[in-house]
Protein backbone atom coordinates (compact mmCIF):
# COMPACT_ATOMS: atom_id res chain seq x y z
CA UNK A 1 0.00 0.00 0.00
CA UNK A 2 3.02 2.43 0.68
CA UNK A 3 4.55 1.39 -2.03
CA UNK A 4 7.31 -0.04 0.32
CA UNK A 5 8.10 3.16 2.42
CA UNK A 6 7.71 1.33 5.75
CA UNK A 7 9.90 0.88 9.02
CA UNK A 8 9.05 -1.44 11.79
CA UNK A 9 9.03 -0.13 15.46
CA UNK A 10 9.22 -3.42 17.83
CA UNK A 11 9.51 -3.41 21.60
CA UNK A 12 9.39 -6.21 24.50
CA UNK A 13 6.01 -4.48 26.14
CA UNK A 14 5.42 -2.30 28.74
CA UNK A 15 1.66 -1.66 29.55
CA UNK A 16 -0.05 -4.42 30.84
CA UNK A 17 -3.58 -3.01 30.62
CA UNK A 18 -3.15 -2.28 27.04
CA UNK A 19 -2.41 -5.97 26.73
CA UNK A 20 -5.16 -7.10 28.92
CA UNK A 21 -7.43 -4.98 26.36
CA UNK A 22 -5.81 -6.74 23.31
CA UNK A 23 -5.62 -10.27 24.69
CA UNK A 24 -1.83 -10.58 24.08
CA UNK A 25 0.20 -12.13 26.64
CA UNK A 26 2.47 -9.73 28.68
CA UNK A 27 4.34 -12.41 30.00
CA UNK A 28 5.15 -13.46 33.09
CA UNK A 29 8.88 -11.25 33.73
CA UNK A 30 10.52 -8.44 32.18
CA UNK A 31 13.21 -11.36 31.05
CA UNK A 32 10.25 -13.44 29.45
CA UNK A 33 9.23 -10.07 27.26
CA UNK A 34 13.09 -10.23 26.38
CA UNK A 35 13.43 -13.45 25.37
CA UNK A 36 9.81 -13.40 23.24
CA UNK A 37 11.22 -10.01 21.77
CA UNK A 38 14.62 -11.35 20.69
CA UNK A 39 12.88 -14.91 19.13
CA UNK A 40 10.10 -12.25 17.27
CA UNK A 41 13.69 -10.11 15.68
CA UNK A 42 14.99 -13.40 14.51
CA UNK A 43 11.32 -14.85 13.19
CA UNK A 44 11.05 -11.06 11.13
CA UNK A 45 14.30 -11.05 9.88
CA UNK A 46 14.75 -14.41 9.02
CA UNK A 47 11.23 -15.10 7.15
CA UNK A 48 12.58 -11.65 5.48
CA UNK A 49 16.03 -12.53 4.01
CA UNK A 50 14.85 -16.25 3.04
CA UNK A 51 14.92 -16.02 -0.73
CA UNK A 52 11.65 -16.47 -3.20
CA UNK A 53 10.64 -20.26 -3.22
CA UNK A 54 12.43 -21.11 -0.24
CA UNK A 55 10.85 -21.72 3.37
CA UNK A 56 11.90 -20.59 6.27
CA UNK A 57 12.08 -22.93 9.96
CA UNK A 58 12.49 -21.34 13.52
CA UNK A 59 12.87 -23.36 16.40
CA UNK A 60 12.87 -21.82 19.79
CA UNK A 61 11.42 -21.65 23.46
CA UNK A 62 8.27 -19.51 22.74
CA UNK A 63 7.92 -20.03 18.85
CA UNK A 64 8.09 -22.79 16.28
CA UNK A 65 8.32 -21.99 12.21
CA UNK A 66 8.39 -25.77 10.11
CA UNK A 67 8.99 -25.09 6.49
CA UNK A 68 7.43 -21.82 6.32
CA UNK A 69 6.80 -20.11 2.94
CA UNK A 70 7.79 -16.81 4.35
CA UNK A 71 5.33 -14.81 2.37
CA UNK A 72 4.76 -11.85 1.35
CA UNK A 73 8.06 -10.29 0.56
CA UNK A 74 8.47 -7.16 1.65
CA UNK A 75 9.38 -4.40 -1.16
CA UNK A 76 11.86 -2.26 0.81
CA UNK A 77 14.43 -4.92 1.57
CA UNK A 78 15.77 -4.88 4.17
CA UNK A 79 12.98 -3.78 6.03
CA UNK A 80 14.11 -0.79 8.33
CA UNK A 81 13.82 -1.83 12.36
CA UNK A 82 13.54 0.30 15.28
CA UNK A 83 14.66 -1.21 18.29
CA UNK A 84 14.97 1.76 21.14
CA UNK A 85 14.31 2.47 25.25
CA UNK A 86 16.46 3.03 28.46
CA UNK A 87 17.66 -0.61 29.06
CA UNK A 88 21.64 -0.09 29.63
CA UNK A 89 22.82 -3.56 28.17
CA UNK A 90 19.61 -6.07 26.41
CA UNK A 91 18.03 -3.40 24.49
CA UNK A 92 21.83 -1.97 23.09
CA UNK A 93 22.55 -5.55 22.22
CA UNK A 94 19.74 -6.33 20.66
CA UNK A 95 19.52 -3.25 18.43
CA UNK A 96 23.16 -3.38 17.37
CA UNK A 97 21.93 -6.98 16.17
CA UNK A 98 18.97 -6.44 14.69
CA UNK A 99 18.13 -2.54 14.27
CA UNK A 100 18.52 0.10 11.61
CA UNK A 101 17.58 2.90 13.94
CA UNK A 102 17.92 3.07 17.37
CA UNK A 103 15.30 5.17 19.58
CA UNK A 104 15.25 6.86 22.89
CA UNK A 105 11.78 8.00 24.13
CA UNK A 106 11.52 11.54 25.92
CA UNK A 107 14.75 11.47 27.73
CA UNK A 108 16.43 13.86 29.40
CA UNK A 109 19.48 14.91 27.50
CA UNK A 110 21.87 13.18 29.98
CA UNK A 111 20.43 9.74 29.87
CA UNK A 112 20.29 10.18 26.25
CA UNK A 113 23.84 10.57 25.95
CA UNK A 114 24.41 7.69 28.40
CA UNK A 115 21.86 5.26 25.86
CA UNK A 116 23.79 6.65 22.78
CA UNK A 117 27.06 5.45 24.12
CA UNK A 118 25.68 1.93 25.15
CA UNK A 119 24.46 1.35 21.89
CA UNK A 120 27.10 2.21 20.30
CA UNK A 121 29.66 0.08 22.49
CA UNK A 122 27.29 -2.75 21.98
CA UNK A 123 27.74 -2.27 18.27
CA UNK A 124 31.60 -2.20 18.46
CA UNK A 125 31.20 -5.90 20.47
CA UNK A 126 28.86 -6.85 17.32
CA UNK A 127 31.60 -6.38 15.30
CA UNK A 128 29.18 -3.26 13.72
CA UNK A 129 30.37 -0.25 12.49
CA UNK A 130 28.54 2.26 15.02
CA UNK A 131 28.06 4.89 12.07
CA UNK A 132 25.76 2.10 10.63
CA UNK A 133 23.15 2.46 13.52
CA UNK A 134 20.93 5.73 13.08
CA UNK A 135 20.40 7.42 16.35
CA UNK A 136 16.85 9.11 16.89
CA UNK A 137 14.96 10.52 19.86
CA UNK A 138 11.28 11.47 20.38
CA UNK A 139 10.28 14.64 22.59
CA UNK A 140 7.17 16.06 23.11
CA UNK A 141 6.95 19.44 21.53
CA UNK A 142 5.16 22.74 23.09
CA UNK A 143 6.31 26.01 20.92
CA UNK A 144 5.05 29.94 21.58
CA UNK A 145 5.66 33.00 20.61
CA UNK A 146 5.42 34.27 24.37
CA UNK A 147 5.96 32.69 27.46
CA UNK A 148 2.17 32.65 28.43
CA UNK A 149 1.69 30.61 24.81
CA UNK A 150 3.75 28.31 26.16
CA UNK A 151 1.94 27.61 29.44
CA UNK A 152 -1.15 27.46 27.75
CA UNK A 153 0.05 24.60 25.36
CA UNK A 154 1.28 23.12 27.76
CA UNK A 155 -1.84 23.29 30.02
CA UNK A 156 -3.95 21.82 26.94
CA UNK A 157 -2.02 18.45 27.16
CA UNK A 158 -1.63 18.32 31.19
CA UNK A 159 1.77 19.47 31.49
CA UNK A 160 3.96 22.24 33.30
CA UNK A 161 6.24 24.25 30.64
CA UNK A 162 9.32 23.88 33.21
CA UNK A 163 8.99 20.78 33.09
CA UNK A 164 8.77 20.57 29.28
CA UNK A 165 11.65 22.24 28.83
CA UNK A 166 13.38 20.06 30.74
CA UNK A 167 12.76 17.14 28.91
CA UNK A 168 10.90 18.16 25.85
CA UNK A 169 11.24 20.60 23.07
CA UNK A 170 9.33 23.47 24.51
CA UNK A 171 9.35 26.97 25.05
CA UNK A 172 9.83 29.81 22.35
CA UNK A 173 10.86 29.04 18.84
CA UNK A 174 14.83 29.67 19.37
CA UNK A 175 14.80 27.35 22.98
CA UNK A 176 12.92 24.86 20.53
CA UNK A 177 15.59 24.95 17.85
CA UNK A 178 18.33 25.31 20.38
CA UNK A 179 17.27 21.85 22.43
CA UNK A 180 17.09 20.20 19.71
CA UNK A 181 20.58 20.68 18.10
CA UNK A 182 21.78 19.26 21.72
CA UNK A 183 20.20 16.21 21.14
CA UNK A 184 21.77 16.18 17.58
CA UNK A 185 24.80 17.17 19.26
CA UNK A 186 24.92 14.12 21.70
CA UNK A 187 24.32 12.12 18.67
CA UNK A 188 20.81 12.19 17.46
CA UNK A 189 20.15 12.02 13.64
CA UNK A 190 16.38 12.23 13.58
CA UNK A 191 14.49 14.24 16.08
CA UNK A 192 10.63 13.78 16.51
CA UNK A 193 8.39 16.00 17.55
CA UNK A 194 5.78 14.48 19.44
CA UNK A 195 2.51 16.90 18.54
CA UNK A 196 -0.10 16.12 21.76
CA UNK A 197 -2.56 18.74 20.79
CA UNK A 198 -3.59 17.71 17.16
CA UNK A 199 -6.21 20.60 17.23
CA UNK A 200 -3.91 23.33 17.23
CA UNK A 201 -3.08 23.64 13.71
CA UNK A 202 -1.64 27.29 14.42
CA UNK A 203 1.60 24.91 16.94
CA UNK A 204 2.32 23.36 13.85
CA UNK A 205 2.36 26.59 11.55
CA UNK A 206 4.38 28.14 14.66
CA UNK A 207 7.09 24.82 14.13
CA UNK A 208 7.05 24.87 10.72
CA UNK A 209 7.72 28.29 10.08
CA UNK A 210 9.79 29.53 12.91
CA UNK A 211 11.58 25.86 13.76
CA UNK A 212 12.05 23.30 11.04
CA UNK A 213 14.07 26.22 9.10
CA UNK A 214 17.11 26.93 11.22
CA UNK A 215 17.20 23.06 12.26
CA UNK A 216 20.47 21.13 11.36
CA UNK A 217 20.44 18.57 8.23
Amino acid sequence: MSGGRVELGLGAGWYDTEHAAYGIPFGESFGERFDRLEEQLEILTGTWSTPPGESYSFSGKHYTLTGSPALPKPVQQPVPIIIGGYGPKRTPRLAARFATEFNVPFPPLDHYRTAVANVRSACVAADRDPSSMRLSVALVACCGTTAAEVDRRAAAIGRESAELRENGAAGSPAEVVEQIRAFATAGADTVYLQILDLDDLDHLRLIAAEVVPDLPT
